[in-house]
């Protein structure tokens, strides 16, 4: 028996979905692309440092990638600075190093707290996605001109519809390499992409999650023009393990290593480790960073040739400090960082 529409609770619910949730409409990512494109040549370089990395991920070029720079960007003018200075870097070690700069826009929270540049561009606590998908292209790309390679986290799925055409490096964090909705995403990014062990220390949630993003998915999405869409994807080829230890376990040394090894060829998987310096390797000590960067490139000098990378957090002074009015410039607000002095002088040494 059909029952007559209950109008009368349908809108109560959908007053009590309003008393919830508001709801601010956002330029698709067709027309933020249109209202603020990439050159082709910015697209171009894109694609050849996309394929740069892929070369050293699978064994075909002998360099060291190493992604490398501020937590999460809370200031686009420091980061500029950053990236200058970055580039003359990566310029004078290119025969040895293929730096990718982490221009991080969106911070994962344990619980809550400032979500990045993307979602709260001017940290009032407010939000505004409108103004941070604005600036944080913008930033995209006058770091992009500079001719540097760009990394980020794929924190939000949606995010890598607006920005990604930028970024030749991803990574999946800790807290969502487990995520189905981030395995599936990842099977359709065009560019190699990092897997962090779990929060655990442990690898088998990483290695789960590359088998499933090498493979072909079908899953709900939104389309360049803002439509929702069924998206089918290929599968990624160009996915490996980074290492960032985790609640108390470091995994650089060599025993780790040589372990996380042996369970990628277990499963079929590529064997290119990328070593995190930082987070719990670190103990979210910054100054740590440099010892572990120089056991690991001695480690692979010892003949460990899985070893293809390492990730630094570095920013142009070091530590950290609490958000507030008086902050001190190029200094991070969420975890601590190396200053451009410590990185420059521990890239050249290595």
């Amino acid at each position: 028996m059909n029952m007559p529409l209950n109008t009368e609770v349908t809108d109560q619910n959908a007053g009590s979905l309003a008393l919830h949730r508001q709801e601010v409409v956002l330029p698709s990512p067709a027309e933020l692309k249109q209202e603020m494109p990439a050159s082709d040549f910015v697209t171009g370089q894109v694609d050849e440092q996309r394929q740069a990395i892929r070369q050293i991920l699978h064994g075909r070029d002998d360099r060291m990638l190493i992604v490398m720079g501020p937590c999460s960007i809370h200031d686009e003018v420091a980061a500029l600075e950053y990236g200058e200075k970055l580039k003359t870097l990566s310029d004078a070690v290119s025969d040895r190093f293929l730096i990718v700069m982490r221009a991080y826009l969106e911070k994962p929270r344990t619980t809550v707290g400032w979500k990045g540049l993307l979602y709260d561009p001017e940290r009032a606590g407010t939000g505004d996605l409108k103004e941070g998908l604005r600036r944080s292209r913008r930033l995209l790309l006058n770091l992009a001109a500079m001719g540097l390679p760009l990394a980020t986290e794929a924190l939000s799925p949606f995010a890598m519809d607006y920005l990604g055409d930028l970024v030749s490096w991803t990574a999946i964090g800790a807290r969502t390499t487990e995520s189905q909705i981030h395995r599936e995403m990842v099977s359709g990014l065009p560019m190699p992409t990092g897997f962090k062990n779990g929060t655990d220390g442990g690898i088998a949630v990483a290695t789960n999650a590359m088998k499933s993003a090498s493979h072909p998915h079908h899953h709900l999405g939104v389309s360049a023009t803002g439509a929702p869409v069924m998206i089918t994807t290929r599968g990624n080829p160009d996915t490996h393990l980074v290492l960032r230890g985790g609640r108390g376990i470091t995994n650089y040394d060599a025993a780790s290593i040589e372990e996380a090894v042996a369970t990628l060829t277990d499963a079929g998987l590529s064997t290119a480790v990328m070593v995190d310096c930082s987070h719990d390797n670190a103990c979210k000590q910054a100054e740590r960073q440099l010892d572990i960067a120089r056991k690991v490139v001695a480690q692979r000098h010892a003949g460990n040739q899985h070893i293809r990378g390492l990730m630094l957090e570095s920013f142009l002074e070091p530590g950290r400090q609490d958000d507030g009015e008086d902050l001190r410039y190029g200094c991070s607000i969420t975890d601590p960082c190396l200053g451009w002095d410590q990185t420059e002088a521990l890239i050249r040494s290595l």
